[in-house]
């Protein structure tokens, strides 16, 4: 039995590991940032491309410091007036959001 969960640990540590290795290659290499309440500045590295993301709280003021275009939404799961930010761009304080997608 400890052979068979040594097995299936290191199985799915690899799976982890090739997964990880693969994933940084369908990623908006960079930083994208926000103020959020208060204007508490937020960011998040290397975001995953052509995925939808909802913001879990007021956000506004989007800084697009990754190397690929993204777009934010006004409403939930990228509906709403959308606003595109080229690579390096960013939006006036007073833009707010709901949710982003990178290199849509």
């Amino acid at each position: 039995m400890r052979l068979f969960r040594t097995v299936v640990a290191t199985f799915g540590g690899l799976l982890l590991s090739a997964s990880l290795t693969t994933g940084s290659a369908v990623a908006s290499d960079g930083q994208f940032v926000w103020a959020g309440p208060k204007g508490k500045p937020y960011s998040v590295q290397n975001p995953p491309d052509h995925k939808c993301l909802d913001m879990g709280q007021e956000a506004r003021a989007p800084h697009n410091f990754t190397k690929k275009p993204l777009v934010v939404y006004s409403g939930k799961k990228c509906k709403g007036t959308a606003t595109q930010l080229e690579p390096g761009k960013k939006a006036g304080s007073n833009l707010s959001f709901s949710s982003v997608i990178f290199n849509p």
